[in-house]
C-alpha cells in the first residue's frame, strides 16, 4: 500500500501506485494518478484530473492541477499530464489545459522545475527541460527537449522555445527562440548559440562548427530571411541539427522569430 502520513488527506478516487509516499499535511484530491516511486513532500497539493508518471518528486507547498488562471475557463474537464522522473520544487504551480487550447497541459520526462516556477494552461513541454527559480510560462507555450530557462524569465503566450536553447535570467521572451539558440535581455534578443550547453551534451566540435556556420548565414545582414533560409536549406541538407532549425523557422507560428539585436550606426 502507499505510505500516507496520518495528517495527509487523500481522495479515495485517487489512484496511487503501491510504493508512492505522501508526506504530512498534503492534499491529494480528485482524479489524480501517481506512478510508482513518486514522492510528495509535506504541505503540497495535487488535484484535478492530474496524472504523474513514475519517479516524480514533489516538494513542499507545490500546487499541482488547480484550475487555470484563465478567465475563459468554464470548468471543462481538462487535464494535466506529467511524465516520469520530474523534480518539482517548492511553490511550483502547474495548471491543466482549457477548451481553447486542446484541453491538455503536458510535461515530458526528466524535467527540473526550481522554486516558484509556473507552467500555465495548455503548455506543452518536452523532456529534460529546466526551469530555474521563478521562471514563468504564459498559456499555450511550447518548449522542446533540453531547453533551459534562467531564473525570473517570463515567456509570452504562444511562444515556442526550441530544443537545446537557453534563455538568460530575467529575460522577457516575446518571440520564438530557435533550437540551439541563446537569448537574453529585458525584451530578449538572440545573442548566438547555446555553446556551453551543446558542449555539455556531447556535441562534437565539428557539429558545433557547422551550427555556427549555419547560424551566421541565417542571421547575416544581407538579404531577406526567406532568401537566407533557402540558402541554408540547400547547403546543409544532410545535417540533422541544422535541419531542426530550418523546420522550426518554417513551422507556422503566431509569434515571430527572435532576432539578434541590430547594431547601431556609428
Amino acid at each position: 500500500m502507499p505510505e500516507i502520513h496520518p495528517t495527509a488527506i487523500v481522495d479515495p478516487a485517487a489512484q496511487l501506485a503501491d510504493d508512492v509516499r505522501i508526506g504530512p499535511y498534503c492534499i491529494i484530491d480528485g482524479d489524480v494518478e501517481m506512478g510508482a516511486g513518486s514522492v510528495v513532500e509535506s504541505h503540497a497539493v495535487v488535484t484535478g484530473r492530474t496524472s504523474m508518471g513514475p519517479g516524480c518528486h514533489v516538494f513542499p507547498f507545490a500546487s499541482i492541477g488547480h484550475r487555470p488562471q484563465d478567465l475563459k475557463y468554464a470548468g471543462e474537464p481538462s487535464r494535466l499530464e506529467i511524465g516520469a522522473k520530474n523534480v518539482i520544487r517548492e511553490h511550483v504551480t502547474m495548471n491543466p489545459g482549457t477548451k481553447g487550447g486542446g484541453m491538455l497541459t503536458k510535461v515530458g520526462d526528466g524535467c527540473l522545475f526550481m522554486v516558484g516556477a509556473h507552467v500555465a494552461h495548455d503548455c506543452q513541454l518536452g523532456n529534460s527541460v529546466i526551469m530555474a527559480n521563478n521562471a514563468t510560462l504564459a498559456g499555450h507555450v511550447a518548449i522542446e527537449d533540453f531547453a533551459i530557462l534562467g531564473g525570473l524569465t517570463a515567456i509570452h503566450q504562444f511562444v515556442r522555445i526550441g530544443a537545446h536553447a537557453i534563455v538568460g535570467g530575467m529575460s522577457g521572451v516575446e518571440n520564438d527562440v530557435i533550437p540551439y539558440g541563446s537569448v537574453m535581455g529585458d525584451r530578449a534578443r538572440l545573442v548566438g548559440l547555446n555553446l556551453v550547453g551543446l558542449r555539455r551534451r556531447g556535441f562534437s566540435r565539428e557539429m558545433i562548427h557547422v551550427l555556427r556556420s549555419a547560424y551566421r548565414m541565417l542571421f547575416a545582414p544581407e538579404g531577406t530571411m526567406a532568401e537566407r533560409l533557402e540558402d541554408v536549406d540547400e547547403m546543409f541538407q544532410d545535417n540533422e541539427a541544422v535541419r531542426d532549425i530550418i523546420r522550426f523557422i518554417k513551422t507556422d507560428s503566431s509569434r515571430a522569430i527572435c532576432q539578434p539585436k541590430e547594431e547601431s550606426g556609428s
